[in-house]
């Protein structure tokens, strides 16, 4: 298996070598990066597996087990990944993930015959391997608003008819530099995918970018109209890949909305964004990496992956001991337990 684009020390293989202790890391030098150490079991609830960027998602998978991760959620896009990408129906892409863990399992198997194996969490006897623990949500990204058409709708539903599937998204609204559709077109997709995940009983990632320097944030202020017009899914939602102030905090805990905090949270330019860290109820906390966008510091401008919310989370608890005095352990442990919380994970 040939070396991914992601700057790593370790790539697994099935023929490996005994990799150097703590060397899943390296920077744009080089040298080490140590890997944060996980007071509880890790949960990425937002990563891009079939976005590759050059990344090898079964050595992701590989890496992610390796460094405490126990939850991994993958959206799948009925627009983006099937009509516009690399897969022509929802049930090819359901099985390149299957055949994807396959392999991610012969790699773990290949690290353990060489002393390498993923970290055991004392006190959690209960938490599942990563491997029995990749699930998908399911959704058309604004991008994709106006492809919305019956055969995406059509796929999109076996999407979440899969045993994998766990939420719908990432919806929602995007006034960003990258979307020139109108309002009225993104709403009604919004909307019509709110609806389904409630016919569903499925929780909702929404996605929601403002346009550069706009101090009224007309997204946000779109998405929370149509929450409070349409009702908040019974299931609930979650702000995916929050970079927004405490003031937006504040506006989406009272609707009960989730806040998940990636590799953003963690550049030297992002305060206001710790702010957010910090003014996020306990119970509403949420991390991912949305990979492969946004690694995080010490790794930023690298293809980002599932292992890195080892990174995210170390940050988010950090943030929370320096401005609350909330202990690091308390933050790991409300991170994941909220997660498996949000999408009925261990759920009987």
């Amino acid at each position: 298996m040939s070396r991914s684009k992601a700057s790593y020390e370790f790539t697994p293989t099935l023929d490996m070598p005994v990799a150097p202790d703590n060397a899943l890391f390296h920077n744009k030098k080089g040298e080490i990066v140590p890997v944060p150490v996980a007071l509880a079991p890790l949960a990425d609830t937002h990563g891009h597996l079939t976005s590759s960027h050059g990344m090898d998602a079964a050595c992701a998978i590989c890496r992610a087990a390796l460094t405490g991760v126990r939850l991994l959620v993958v959206p799948i896009d009925p627009v983006d990944d099937l009509s516009r990408g690399r897969w022509a129906t929802a049930q090819e892409v359901l099985s390149w993930l299957d055949g994807v863990i396959d392999t991610a399992a012969n790699l773990l198997d290949a690290c353990a015959q060489r002393g390498l194996e993923p970290p055991v969490f004392a006190g959690w006897p209960d938490v599942p391997n990563l491997l029995d623990s990749i699930y998908i949500v399911a959704g058309a990204h604004p991008y994709g608003a106006a492809d919305l058409d019956r055969n995406a709708l059509r796929e999109l539903e076996v999407l979440l008819k899969s045993p994998r599937c766990v939420g719908v998204g990432e919806i929602g609204i995007d006034f960003g530099p990258y979307n020139s559709l109108d309002a009225d077109v993104q709403r009604k997709a919004f909307e019509q995918q709110l609806h389904i995940a409630c016919e569903h009983n499925l929780p909702v990632e929404l996605h929601v970018r403002n346009a550069k320097e706009d101090d009224k944030r007309a997204a946000h202020a779109l998405v929370a109209e149509v929450l409070e017009a349409q009702g908040m899914p019974q299931a609930g939602c979650d702000l995916h890949c929050f970079t927004e102030n405490p003031s937006i905090v504040n506006t989406f805990s009272q609707l009960g909305c989730h806040m998940a905090f990636g590799g953003a949270a963690t550049f030297a330019s992002s305060d206001e964004i710790r702010d957010a860290v910090a003014a996020c109820p306990q119970e509403l906390l949420l991390s991912e990496t949305d990979s492969p966008y946004m690694a995080p510091v010490p790794l930023r401008g690298q293809t980002c992956e599932p292992a890195m919310v080892a990174c995210n989370t170390a940050c988010i608890a950090q943030v929370r001991s320096e401005r609350l005095g909330e202990t690091k352990q308390d933050t790991y442990t409300s991170v994941w337990k909220n997660a498996c919380s949000f999408f009925g994970i261990g759920r009987s």
